[in-house]
C-alpha cells in the first residue's frame, strides 16, 4: 500500500472543550492513519479521557472538529458509534449474566446471527484467553476476568476503531499481558487502536506513535524514537518530564515531531 492510499482513521482539528471557566482541552490537532496503535499519553487530568469521550460521541467539543473512520463526530454520530468499540477501566457488567450471555446479548444488538456470534466468541476466547469467564456469572469475576469480558463485548462486532482508556488499570500481571498482546494483534490495515495510558512503559511496548497531553494541551506527537531523540532521553517517561519541564506547551497548545 502506498502512502497516498493509506486511509486517515482519525482527524482532530483544533478541538477545545471547556466547562465554565475550566478548559479541559486546548485546541488539540492531530491525526492517525490506519494500521496503527496510537497512544494518548499523559497524567491523570491531562485531557485524555475528555478527548476520547468526544471521539466516542459521548461529549460534544466546545469548538473544533473531529472525524473517526471518515465520519464526523457531530454531524454523523451514529455512523461513528457503529465503527467504534470503547473500553475504560470503570465499565461494569450485569452481575447475573455469564460472559457468554453478555457477548450474545451485545452481538444481537448489532444484528449478528447465531453462527456468526458463536464464531466470534470462539475467536475472542482464543485472543483474550477468556476460558471459564464465558460460563461464570459476572458477579463472581475478578477484576481481570471482568476486564477481559468488557473488552470482548466492545469488539464483538469487530469495529475498525478501538478506544482503550486506561484499560490495563487494576489488572494483575497475567491479565495485563493478555491485554497488551491483544492490542499488538489489532495492528492491521483498515484499523486503528487508540491506547490511552499514564504508564509510559505500556506505550513503549505497543504504540507506533504517541501524542503526549499535559493540562489539556498537546506537547508533542510522533514516533517514540523521534521523541526520545528530540528530548535526548533514554525512555518515554523521562522524555515526558523533559517536555513538561523544559519545553512546555507553545501558545497554540502544540509541538510536533
Amino acid at each position: 500500500m502506498t502512502q497516498a492510499q493509506v486511509q486517515t482513521m482519525l482527524d482532530i482539528q483544533n478541538v477545545t472543550k471547556t466547562y465554565g471557566k475550566f478548559t479541559a482541552l486546548k485546541g488539540v490537532t492531530l491525526s492517525a492513519p490506519e494500521g496503527e496503535v496510537f497512544g494518548l499519553l499523559g497524567p491523570n487530568g491531562a485531557g485524555k479521557t475528555t478527548l476520547l469521550r468526544i471521539l466516542a460521541t459521548l461529549l460534544r467539543p466546545t469548538s473544533g472538529t473531529a472525524a473517526v473512520a471518515g465520519y464526523d463526530v457531530l454531524r454523523q454520530p451514529e455512523d461513528v458509534r457503529r465503527r467504534v468499540g470503547v473500553v475504560n477501566g470503570g465499565m461494569g457488567l450485569p452481575a447475573r449474566l455469564t460472559g457468554r450471555e453478555v457477548l450474545r446479548s451485545f452481538a444481537g444488538l448489532y444484528g449478528m446471527g447465531r453462527a456468526q456470534t458463536e464464531a466470534r466468541i470462539a475467536e475472542l476466547d482464543a485472543q483474550l484467553e477468556l476460558g471459564r469467564t464465558l460460563d461464570v456469572r459476572a458477579g463472581d469475576y475478578s477484576t481481570g476476568m471482568k476486564q477481559k469480558v468488557v473488552i470482548a463485548r466492545a469488539v464483538i462486532q469487530d469495529p475498525p476503531v478501538l478506544i482503550l482508556d486506561e484499560a490495563a488499570s487494576g489488572l494483575d500481571i497475567f491479565a495485563r499481558r493478555t491485554l497488551l498482546d491483544f492490542v499488538l494483534a489489532t495492528r492491521a490495515p483498515g484499523r486503528l487502536t487508540l491506547y490511552s495510558t499514564h504508564v509510559m512503559s505500556e506505550a513503549e511496548e505497543v504504540c507506533d506513535r504517541v501524542a503526549i497531553l499535559h493540562e489539556g494541551g498537546l506537547l508533542t506527537v510522533g514516533r517514540i524514537p523521534d521523541i526520545l531523540k528530540q528530548t535526548g532521553e533514554s525512555n518515554l517517561e523521562r522524555a515526558f518530564f523533559a517536555l513538561v519541564r523544559g519545553n512546555g506547551v507553545r501558545g497554540d497548545g502544540q509541538r510536533a515531531v
